[in-house]
């Protein structure tokens, strides 16, 4: 009995081995599987993006994204405007403040500045405001209709057709974003968009999609969006560069920011609806 029980035990401890070494097999298989799918997705995004670019607009694009406060443009838009600009989109900026919030607002409209021209947005191209009742502070509430008013006349003034900015969420959350939104969507609603313009906000994802990088590709890929922007490598060094030029930001997290979020990668956009033209509200 003694030879069949350690025959036995042989087998057990065989089996066991070999189960350890197929699961191992099996977990290397599901990862360069799942790493080929990303590459897949990315390529057949770069040829099918014209198409559905061309979706939303109908004629020669001049893009304007309104943000709050500078490193909002790298931080959230990056792959956006890279992948505008790769096309010869007219790309404008519109920061509705210098983010003063910590008394740097010289320092970082110059940073502003460095991070648009490395993401191709020449500083003629770039509007920021100083405006007292538009403070850089996550506690202080915006007024709607200046934010409104503001963006109304730039889209005016420059005849935008295409008008990206953050969603009610804010991506960050932040209370200035929000505004931002609040503002575009009043417009919207009250018809006062002039003809041929359309309102795209950007896509507010939940904190692990966040931050797993561009393994959050295909999750992107697989819900409907109006718009979506995909970078490789070579934009993502671009989008990088950008942000390290807001050097008064470089705070230790900022850097895990650039490293893991996706946002440095992956833009959706969603199409604000909009109202009848010239509608009153009394």
């Amino acid at each position: 009995m003694e030879p069949f029980a350690c025959s036995l035990l042989s087998l057990h401890g065989l089996f066991t081995v070999t189960v350890k070494i197929m699961s191992v097999y099996l977990v290397v298989f599901a990862v360069l599987s799942y790493l080929i799918l990303i590459k897949c997705i990315y390529y057949w995004h770069r040829r099918v993006f014209m198409k559905s670019f061309k979706d939303v607009m109908n004629a020669d694009t001049r893009t304007l994204i309104v943000t709050a406060h500078p490193d909002d443009e790298c931080m959230f838009f990056a792959p956006t405007i890279i992948r505008l600009v790769e096309l010869n989109a007219d790309v404008h900026l519109l920061c509705l403040s210098e983010g003063n919030y910590y008394n740097q607002g010289a320092l970082r409209k110059q940073e502003l500045l460095n991070s648009c021209a490395v993401l191709g947005i020449p500083d003629s191209r770039v509007t920021i405001k100083d405006h007292k009742k538009l403070p850089d502070d996550p506690k202080a509430e915006w007024s709607v209709s200046l934010v409104s008013s503001l963006i109304l006349d730039h889209i005016r003034d420059h005849s935008f057709n295409m008008v990206l900015t953050f969603d009610g969420r804010g991506v960050s959350g932040h209370a200035n974003h929000i505004a931002i939104h609040k503002a575009v969507s009043h417009l919207a609603s009250t018809g006062r968009i002039p003809d041929g313009c359309c309102l795209l906000s950007l896509q507010t994802v939940g904190l692990f999609r966040k931050y797993i990088s561009f393994l959050e590709l295909p999750v992107s890929w697989l819900l409907p969006s109006s718009l979506s922007c995909v970078i490789g490598s070579q934009g993502y060094r671009q989008a990088r560069e950008a942000m390290f030029c807001h050097r008064s930001q470089l705070l230790w997290f900022r850097h895990l920011y650039v490293f893991f979020s996706r946002y440095m990668f992956i833009n959706t956009f969603q199409m604000i609806p909009q109202g009848p033209k010239n509608l009153k509200i009394y």
